[in-house]
């Protein structure tokens, strides 16, 4: 089986740090910043040691004059590789944000919502060879984490496929990452309901409310029948991963519900199941 290439890439500000420590942690060779024109050559070295299978690379604004060069050393680890590009954005109030919490100046120094444009551009075109795009604006370093190392743990056993759960709040963004998507605003709102209020959709109360009538029922039935039929063919397509998102209003009470409401109906299927409450006061 050839070794397994993610290259880490993304805005500053993204996360990147975070994320390249969660593929650290699912037993990947991490290095950050390395020069593009390296890049070849490095993985060729590493990959010929035999326990070495999973190599990460982080590259960033840091590495000067990499677009030139980019293009050309994707292709030839696509060729000989199995390469995917990550790449993480997430809003510009976010960013800015969270640079003046931590008090790190921007790499392109000078203003920073001006460096974050620049970058912006700059990186384009990295972000349009990526295989997958994470926007991270609502998600805590915590969640970042988990989420990562769902999508990149290497399966085990009779795991043939990673899937990550995610139930949110529409009010704060859908997240950019998904691949099928449910809609439950139209179910009963525990919000409206003072004693429920001030609980969570994983708390038993909650979910008795939820699915105290025929209509949450039926729609997770339909939700399980459609699963029944994608889960078994993206396996035999050979799908390593799939991220299913349920979104209510707040992500507080209906979406957590439902998610937990279908945790137990994944068990029959040969996969890693990671569940990611976003928005869950």
């Amino acid at each position: 089986m050839k070794p397994i290439i993610v290259i880490l890439t993304g805005l500053s500000g993204s996360g990147k740090t975070v994320a390249l420590r969660a593929l650290e942690d699912s037993g990947y060779y991490c290095v950050d910043n390395l020069p593009v024109t390296l890049i070849e050559s490095f993985v060729t070295t590493i990959t010929r040691q035999k326990d070495i299978e999973r190599i990460a690379i982080g590259i960033d604004i840091r590495e000067k004059g990499f677009l030139a060069e980019i293009s050309d050393v994707l292709s030839v680890l696509r060729k000989l590789y199995r390469t995917e590009v990550l790449f993480l954005e997430a809003e510009k109030d976010i960013i800015v944000r969270r640079f003046r919490e931590t008090r790190r100046p921007h790499p392109l120094g000078g203003n920073v919502e001006e460096a974050i444009a620049i970058e912006r551009e700059r990186l384009s075109l990295l972000k349009d060879a990526a295989d997958r795009i994470v926007d991270t604006s609502s998600y805590t370093p915590h969640q970042l984490r988990q989420l990562v190392r769902s999508l990149y743990s290497f399966k085990t056993g009779k795991r043939e496929i990673a899937v990550v759960l995610i139930s949110f709040g529409f009010k704060f963004g859908v997240p950019q990452n998904i691949e099928l998507l449910f809609d439950v605003r139209f179910l009963p709102n525990p919000n409206f309901v003072p004693e429920l209020k001030a609980l969570k959709g994983t708390e038993r109360k909650v979910s008795e409310y939820v699915f105290r009538g025929r209509l949450a029922k039926t729609y997770v039935n339909k939700i399980k029948d459609l699963l029944d039929f994608l889960i078994p063919n993206y396996i035999k397509e050979g799908r390593s991963y799939l991220t299913i998102g349920i979104g209510c209003t707040g992500g507080n009470h209906r979406s957590p519900a439902i998610v937990e409401k279908l945790r137990e109906y994944f068990k029959k299927y040969p996969i890693e199941l990671n569940v990611v409450h976003r928005d869950i006061a």
